[in-house]
């Protein structure tokens, strides 16, 4: 069999607004997100790692910023896209993990229906998909309750 591994990033600045999207969840908060899409650090983060497996660039080469169609899309839109390139590879994902890095709001609440989103859009186990979260205690850019990021990590198999 064929593995093949990739890794995700992202980060947004929090803004104006009343609630955040992450693993396409909807979570009420006192800010909103500064981005071009619905800003999901975290299917971001997820998409990045799974084309990166692939071997086929990053987030913004298939959904740049600079394209009005991606205005405030939903997140899982792309990662279904993203789904569907890997498909055409003949690629299929094993397991994903995310980490999600906030301050503020709690995500532990929320965690269950990320990881049956991520799963249901990827076509996978929930079994399959961990979601965690954690705080950087005070320090840095999330620690400053100035924004949120995402690291991803995506095992996937060449069908051959």
């Amino acid at each position: 069999m064929n593995f093949r591994v990739g890794c995700g990033y992202d980060a947004h600045r929090f803004g104006q607004g009343d609630h955040l999207v992450l693993g396409g969840v909807k979570i009420p908060f006192t800010k909103g997100i500064c981005a071009h899409s619905d800003g999901d650090v975290a299917l971001h983060a997820l998409c990045d790692a799974l084309l990166g497996a692939a071997g086929l660039g990053d987030i913004g080469r298939h959904f740049p910023d600079s394209d009005p169609s991606f205005k405030g899309i939903d997140s899982r839109v792309l990662v279904r896209r993203v789904q569907a390139l890997l498909a055409e590879k003949n690629l299929e994902p094993i397991n994903v993990d995310l980490t999600i890095v906030c301050q503020a709001p709690r995500l532990a609440p929320y965690i269950p229906r990320m990881q049956e989103n991520i799963a249901t859009d990827l076509g996978i186990h929930p079994s399959q998909v961990n979601v965690k979260a954690t705080t950087t205690e005070g320090m840095g850019f999330e620690g400053r309750g100035e924004g949120i990021s995402a690291q991803a990590v995506a095992l996937v198999r060449m069908n051959i």
